[in-house]
């Protein structure tokens, strides 16, 4: 939906769940996208207001100080997933849904919605970049310059994917600017700090849920993440721990493992217990291009793990392996 759409579908709802009213304009401070006024019973609630079709992890940051420089702020969102609306509750952000989920808590004022399912979200089927198998492949491109350049069945023999697969997701890559030709036969990538943002942001939602192994506890609870001895041939840490081999900055709480094991194997092996509530989040290993010596996942893929938590140790961790790891190499 466009910024119209959204926040005319959102006032809609919101009446029809309310009887607050809502009035938009498209004024108030340049740096947003204009002022939403409420009107619950004879009391008149401005805002000023930012609209997102949806709300990413990396850009909570300019939420939480929109909300600070631009008080009484709201944020108006087609569609917000839950541990973002969390947040934002916790940071005390006013904000609406397109669906008419609502939160607002102040001057003695107190609304929260949070029961109506999401609207059905506009799929794009152009462009095959950023699908499951995209990512796959845009995330080999990243770690090895030289194998966009490859014969389009080279890159399919690699990353293990149909030839024409490959043709789409390179057309995909030229309809949003990350790909230029070299000369006859060759392409490469350009505008990477960008297409790494898409890619980090449209990783944690599309292609990592579908990865996901288990939720494990350690079965010696006096253990640390340390005392774990993978088989680095088919398993290395992510996340947390592998924020912390890199950059020396990080207490992990939160583990994450990347493997080539069973669940069954990960049990057997390194005493690993099926728990919903535990620390150890098992992965899927995606990737081919690793160096074997390694003990943890790219740095590129701790980067993305670090970036889509809500912790903000992580993300200046995150920030310091883009600054030391991935920034150099671009």
């Amino acid at each position: 939906m466009k910024e119209e759409e959204i926040i005319d579908k959102a006032l809609e709802n919101l009446e029809k769940q309310t009887q607050i009213m809502g009035k938009w304009a498209q004024n108030g401070p340049k740096e947003l996208d204009g002022q939403l006024t409420l009107t619950l019973e004879n009391e008149r609630l401005k805002f000023n207001t930012e609209i997102k079709t949806e709300l990413r992890n990396h850009l909570i940051p300019q939420i939480l100080e929109y909300n600070q420089r631009f008080d009484p702020f709201m944020l108006v969102v087609g569609r917000i997933f839950p541990k973002i609306k969390e947040q934002l509750r916790q940071h005390n952000v006013a904000y609406l849904e397109a669906n008419g989920n609502f939160f607002l808590k102040k001057n003695q004022k107190w609304f929260f919605i949070d029961n109506n399912p999401p609207l059905p979200v506009e799929q794009d089927n152009r462009n095959r970049a950023f699908t499951k198998t995209g990512l796959k492949v845009l995330f080999e491109f990243l770690l090895d310059k030289k194998l966009i350049t490859q014969p389009y069945r080279q890159i399919a023999e690699y990353t293990q994917t149909a030839v024409g697969g490959i043709t789409n997701i390179i057309q995909g890559l030229k309809q949003e600017g990350f790909v230029v030709p070299l000369n006859k036969n060759e392409i490469k990538l350009i505008n990477k700090e960008e297409l790494i943002r898409k890619w980090v942001e449209a990783y944690e939602y599309t292609l990592k849920p579908t990865l996901k192994i288990g939720t494990f506890r350690m079965a010696d609870q006096t253990n640390t993440w340390q005392d774990l001895r993978f088989n680095l041939n088919r398993t290395r840490w992510g996340g947390e721990p592998a924020g912390d081999i890199l950059t020396n900055y990080l207490r992990p709480e939160d583990l994450i493992l990347y493997t080539e094991e069973t669940r069954n194997d990960l049990i057997k092996n390194y005493r690993l217990i099926p728990d919903e509530n535990g620390k150890v989040k098992a992965y899927k290993k995606f990737w081919l291009n690793q160096e074997d010596h390694e003990t943890m996942v790219p740095p590129l893929l701790t980067y993305a793990d670090l970036m889509n938590t809500n912790e903000k140790r992580c993300r200046e961790t995150a920030q310091k392996i883009y600054d030391d790891y991935i920034r150099p190499n671009l």
